[in-house]
């Protein structure tokens, strides 16, 4: 299955921010134990690289991508320690043409008809919709659907619990981005369980 097709299939991925790379590993066990098996670990912090690496070395089942990539030098590294998938907030023409040189899949951060018309004449299909609540949420995406047919979109902020089924039945969601599921506090203070928990609510109200 290609890296897209399963960001499709989990329904959910998890926007992570990971403070201590040895949380990596657990929290990516907790994950795929309340069923969702793709990860976005963001650049937001120094312990990045080596969460990555970590979950792409131990965890096979696991497929563990890099978010918050904002530059060319990022997105290399995290590619470097093992990330499958590049997400950004906003477009790149120099991170989405090295990703597509490379055979990595990137799903860049476009919310304006400009931005989506350079992803889609790169060759991109998915586009990341970033603060999705902040831009019109799925009304937005559904009028920009209109005239880009064949994008889907992947919307992060203000999907919860309480409005993804919603979301995951419009035919223009690829499937959405959220923290929600892997709050930074309960990984930071080793509450797996919980985490196992967020991640098979929201896989039941994704799909039911």
């Amino acid at each position: 299955m290609d890296v897209l097709a399963r960001l499709a299939a989990a329904g959910v991925v998890p926007v992570v921010v990971i403070d201590d790379a040895k949380d990596a590993i657990p929290t990516a066990n907790a994950m795929l134990a309340g069923g969702i098996d793709v990860m976005e670990i963001t650049f937001r912090t120094a312990a990045a690289p080596d969460a990555i690496k970590a979950v792409a070395d131990n965890c096979p089942d696991m497929l563990v991508g890099a978010g918050t990539v904002l530059n060319l030098e990022q997105c290399k590294k995290a590619v470097e320690m093992g990330a499958k998938f590049i997400v950004s907030p906003g477009f790149d023409a120099q991170v989405v043409g090295w990703c597509i040189e490379n055979g990595i899949a990137v799903t860049p951060g476009c919310v304006t008809p400009t931005e989506i018309t350079a992803a889609v004449n790169m060759g991109l299909k998915v586009v990341k919709f970033f603060p999705a609540n902040v831009y019109g949420g799925l009304n937005a995406m559904k009028n920009l659907s209109a005239p880009f047919g064949g994008v889907k979109f992947l919307p992060t902020g203000g999907v919860n619990a309480a409005n993804i089924r919603e979301y995951i039945d419009a035919p223009f969601i690829h499937a959405v981005g959220g923290s929600w599921v892997c709050p930074k506090a309960d990984i930071a203070a080793g509450n797996f369980d919980k985490i196992t928990k967020l991640c098979a609510e929201a896989r039941q109200a994704a799909f039911g």
